[in-house]
């Protein structure tokens, strides 16, 4: 696993036309953009899910340790989370951040805006989002997406297409089921890059469904997440690659490496 700082982050050039992301773990990522801009959505940087499991019976202790600090993220021109549970929403690594300096701003569906308040984040640091929303920071945009949640704690998830411009899209799915549309949804802003789910427990999509997913939306890179972190809650993240061969589009499986840079396109002309 590489391990990541803010001055790598800092100094890694991203060519025109591109975007480079960063694997956290879970569905957690860095993405920076030509111009400079560093954006994390949902960073799980701690172990506090632990707990969470122990109380409800699950064995969420971290298998991979996180690639980075909250620290580090000090400085971030976002910090964006797509629904409030705590391997997304994670109040340790908000409250190490906020520790070290950090203060947003803060994207985030209306559910998830009020646990940050609940936390202590003032409101003006916090920028509400919703399906169709566009945030925009310098030559990024993240256009949240629908995404049907697990159960009616958190009714709000988004997903979000990230877009640069003359450049890319990446659609990162955020905790969903599957349904057909999702891909009715993302398909008109015709993203390159999916970063699915597939881990398959608490009603999110499993391999077949993201492998389909990948498909309907026709994208040229079909990325897994959310299958690595707890001992209750991962599979092996090659499952997808069967799935998306058994689609015809099995060239387009993509594995990252947590904490190494991954660029799309690698040669933008």
């Amino acid at each position: 696993m590489a391990t990541l700082s803010i001055q790598e982050l800092r100094h890694h050039h991203v060519p025109d036309g591109s975007l480079t992301l960063w694997w956290l773990g879970q569905a957690g990522f860095v993405i920076k953009s030509p111009a400079g801009k560093l954006v994390a959505v949902d960073p799980y940087l701690t172990n506090s899910c632990k707990a969470i499991g122990d109380r409800h019976g699950f064995d969420m202790d971290r298998l991979i340790p996180p690639p980075m600090t909250p620290a580090d993220m000090v400085g971030f021109d976002l910090y964006a989370m797509t629904h409030s549970h705590g391997d997304h929403l994670d109040p340790e690594t908000l409250a190490d951040y906020r520790a070290a300096g950090g203060t947003g701003p803060y994207l985030a569906p209306p559910e998830t805006v009020e646990k940050l308040q609940e936390l202590g984040v003032p409101p003006g640091e916090i920028v509400m989002t919703w399906p169709n929303k566009t945030h925009t920071v310098g030559d990024i945009q993240l256009r949240a997406t629908l995404a049907i949640p697990f159960s009616g704690d958190d009714l709000t998830h988004v997903g979000y297409l990230v877009t640069i411009d003359k450049g890319p899209t990446v659609y990162l799915t955020g905790d969903t089921a599957y349904h057909e549309v999702l891909a009715d949804a993302a398909r008109p802003h015709k993203p390159d890059v999916l970063i699915a789910v597939i881990n398959g427990a608490f009603r999110n999509m499993g391999p077949a469904e993201a492998a389909r997913l990948a498909k309907q939306l026709d994208v040229k890179v079909a990325i897994p997440c959310h299958h690595d972190l707890f001992p209750d809650n991962c599979l092996p993240p090659q499952l997808l690659n069967t799935n998306l061969k058994t689609e015809g589009i099995g060239d387009r499986y993509q594995l990252l490496e947590h904490g190494a840079p991954f660029t799309f396109p690698d040669n933008p002309t």
